[in-house]
């Protein structure tokens, strides 16, 4: 790339500064050429300089007088967002690009050109590319199958077709969990349900007085599941009937977590509860500031869970309090533990990764929507959806952002990651799977309404809701 050329060049960086369609030229030979040095200059770090440049391609810090590489980046990234839409910048609001995005005038274009072009065009600079050179490996790393050719249509790599569905009586939002070939996952139909595994058949059902959004956890033959009546069940899984239930003085929304030998979930009461797995006695509870829709999460030292108030806490294996770190805004998401950090998103946009001993954060990352969404993490990545349609995968350590995947429409449901592959649904109906490294799209399939529900991946099949009232066993 010749911004990577100019801006290495030896002895001091030349920024060119006036990046756009007319300056670039194809020889007789086919190569591409930038002509009209006219403004280009030397870069020194921290000088100031009248503005110049072109309106729509230049970015915001070029007209304070800034001059360095990455001002050259978001200019490629403008000349590239005209060539793919044919949209003049010159003739747009400026700095408008976020609101017209690529892929609306042209649906051509592949997501992961998208994904590079957006990194290029990012207001603030420090979340363009770091370097031309940078930008240019983004570019060399596109598959050739899924790369966009102008005006050229672009075909996903692989379409996949369900190996079964099952259809309840009403809109599907809890996440299912399998265990021993079966299926378990509740509607808003106020049943749980029991599905065969291989091959999508009725096993057995069991109903409640109140929708179910909680997701069942399973635990020495018993099927836990949370319930808008106030009520915690305990069902026998062969069977199907009950074995014990546990009030609450709220909807249950959060999502019963079992381990040794008690089970932990939280209420619109204001309380986390841990209960006897066996009987269903309540062990202790905990008041917190608000609803608890969060699903706890257990670790060796304790109990993670939030609440709506915007607090998240620690507590020790008998209730105690042992740290508390309060956000902005309520948090729903539920907290993704590893042996250092606690990872979870909050409604102030934010996601944030704590240190898992004192609670102290380490990161935060803030998207463009509230999050929602529960936190996957592997490969040295924490992956995350939110309601500015995104999904994020961001860096465990630090919290830079490594790629985005934007959708159609609002993520709330939480990413499951198998074999170098995130899955995630999305409230445009779709269910996606895309590379964990790199977030190309592998494939994605459409279903009848929203999907809110989060995958559920055991044996090379994705298991997931939607709003059209089907349950999906798709292949991975």
């Amino acid at each position: 790339m010749v911004l990577t050329f100019l801006h290495i060049h030896p002895p001091q960086p030349i920024i060119f500064r006036d990046l756009k369609p007319s300056n670039v030229m194809l020889d007789r030979h086919g190569r591409i050429r930038l002509v009209d040095f006219g403004i280009a200059r030397v870069f020194q770090s921290g000088e100031r300089v009248t503005m110049v440049g072109t309106e729509g391609y230049s970015p915001p810090e070029q007209y304070r007088g800034s001059t360095e590489p990455r001002v050259d980046i978001y200019a490629l990234g403008a000349t590239m967002h005209h060539l793919l839409t044919k949209q003049d910048p010159r003739q747009e609001p400026p700095f408008s690009f976020q609101n017209r995005p690529v892929q609306k005038a042209n649906p051509f274009v592949s997501p992961g050109l998208v994904r590079v072009v957006e990194r290029a065009l990012e207001y603030d600079m420090d979340k363009r590319y770091a370097s031309a050179d940078d930008m240019q490996r983004a570019l060399a790393s596109l598959d050739a199958a899924s790369s966009a050719t102008f005006g050229a249509p672009n075909v996903v790599r692989s379409q996949t077709q369900p190996i079964w569905r099952f259809a309840c009586e009403d809109e599907v939002r809890s996440s299912p969990t399998v265990w021993q070939g079966v299926v378990y996952v509740g509607a808003y139909d106020h049943n749980l349900y029991a599905i065969s595994a291989e091959q999508g058949k009725f096993v057995w059902k069991y109903p409640t007085d109140g929708s179910i959004g909680s997701s069942p956890c399973v635990l020495d033959g018993r099927v836990f599941v949370g319930s808008a009546d106030r009520t915690l069940y305990a069902i026998n899984t062969e069977s199907g009937r009950i074995s014990w239930t546990c009030p609450t003085q709220g909807s249950i929304w959060s999502s019963p977590r079992a381990m040794f030998d008690h089970v932990f979930f939280g209420s619109d009461d204001h309380n986390v509860y841990a209960v006897n797995a066996r009987n269903g006695r309540v062990a202790w509870t905990y008041s917190t500031d608000g609803k608890v829709r969060s699903s706890p999460s257990i670790g060796s030292q304790g109990v993670y869970v939030a609440c709506e108030a915007g607090a998240i806490y620690e507590l020790d294996m008998g209730g105690k309090s042992r740290w508390r770190f309060r956000a902005q805004r309520g948090i729903t998401s539920s907290p993704t533990l590893t042996d250092e950090m606690v990872y979870v998103g909050c409604q102030d946009r934010n996601v944030y990764g704590l240190d898992i001993r004192s609670g102290w954060a380490v990161w935060r990352y803030r998207t463009g929507g509230p999050v929602i969404s529960s936190a996957a993490s592997d490969l040295g990545l924490v992956f995350i959806g939110s309601t500015d349609k995104a999904l994020y995968a961001l860096d465990a350590d630090d919290g830079h952002l490594v790629w985005r995947y934007e959708t159609e429409g609002q993520i709330t449901s939480s990413p499951a990651v198998g074999k170098d592959a995130v899955y995630i649904g999305s409230v445009d109906r779709h269910v996606y799977c895309l590379d964990a490294r790199t977030g190309e799209l592998r494939w994605r399939y459409q279903t009848g309404g929203p999907v809110t529900s989060s995958p559920c991946v055991v044996d090379g099949v994705v298991y997931v809701g939607s709003h059209d009232r089907y349950v999906y066993a798709l292949p991975a």
